[in-house]
């Protein structure tokens, strides 16, 4: 690019004259306009990125923002599973402690622990709509967890108290695993692996090899120890107050143990073995209530975990056979 020719009007002459320009003076011009001209296109370039794309201040806002967005997904994942455990540990809570206890249950109306009122998040509703829903049903979510845990500590205080005026009782409920095995089946119908076919399953099997240690669930007094039909060996405990637990396929009793001696929950009472109509050795744990058999999973609260009980539980709601 060369300089454009320039003129100057000389007064005396009367007429215009040329400017000549240096070849130095032609360079610096060149440059000047090259220089303008990228800084020209580069402004004109920042605009545009910043318009469509957004400034690196942006882009880095949009990144933490989409990282946020992704972790609200995983706790909103979480506090649903936390959610099932709750009603989990309050299921348990009616079905089993406050029953035993004779309290009455709490119902889902008192244990949904529902508010009414204001809007107490309507701070959010400045947000786009997807991440408004998301801090709204998060929010409600973690708070209406608050409420449920309140209720629950309530319920358990409540039931210390109770367990606490009727100890004597307590100690008679059966409240333990009569093993240390796994559970392998559960209570219901469930297919007999021997007679080939579904029938009810009245308790709970669990893992044991045969010598295996078998304990009293709780106190009581021993009702009956010999056989009874595919169940083989058996023991039958009377713990008072409508209880009666029984344990199946013993392989001996313990030492001396006979009708009518007492038991304390705990006390080594029998092996286990496969005596009787059973798939191998194992312990079948069974549990009445006035009579009628009752699911013990309800029941192994005094020696078992809530990691251990949520696992028995699957077991007995997927394991279709039993092993006797």
């Amino acid at each position: 690019m060369s300089l454009k020719n320039h003129f100057y009007y000389d007064e005396d002459s009367c007429e215009f004259i040329p400017i000549e320009y240096k070849q130095r003076e032609q360079i610096i011009y060149n440059l000047a306009i090259w220089i303008l001209n990228g800084v020209v296109l580069a402004g004109l370039g920042i605009i545009i990125l910043s318009t469509k794309i957004g400034t690196p201040t942006e882009l880095a806002l949009q990144a933490e923002n989409q990282a946020l967005l992704t972790q609200l997904e995983d706790t909103r994942s979480a506090l649903i599973n936390i959610d099932e455990k709750l009603n989990e540990i309050a299921s348990r809570d009616n079905e089993v402690y406050r029953s035993i206890l004779g309290l009455e249950p709490i119902s889902l109306d008192e244990r949904q622990a529902g508010v009414g009122g204001a809007d107490v998040y309507s701070d959010f509703d400045i947000y786009s709509q997807s991440t408004r829903e998301l801090l709204r049903w998060t929010s409600e979510r973690v708070d209406n967890l608050e409420r449920k845990i309140g209720i629950q500590n309530l319920s358990f205080e409540e039931l210390k108290h109770q367990y606490n005026e009727n100890s004597e009782k307590m100690r008679h409920i059966p409240a333990i695993k009569p093993g240390s095995g796994i559970l392998l089946s559960g209570y219901g119908m469930r297919f007999h692996p021997i007679l080939g076919y579904e029938k009810p399953h009245n308790g709970l099997d669990f893992r044991a090899d045969v010598g295996a240690p078998v304990y009293a669930t709780g106190d009581g007094r021993i009702k009956y120890a010999g056989r009874q039909g595919t169940l083989g060996r058996v023991i039958i405990i009377d713990h008072g107050y409508g209880y009666e637990t029984l344990y199946a396929h013993l392989s001996a009793y313990e030492d001396g143990l006979r009708s009518g001696d007492e038991v304390k929950r705990g006390q080594l009472i029998g092996q286990a073995g496969e005596s009787g109509l059973a798939e191998g050795p194992h312990i079948h744990y069974e549990i009445r209530l006035n009579g009628r058999h009752v699911d013990p999973i309800y029941y192994l609260f005094a020696d078992t975990t809530p990691e251990e009980y949520m696992m028995f539980k699957r077991i007995s709601e997927t394991n279709t056979k039993s092993l006797d």
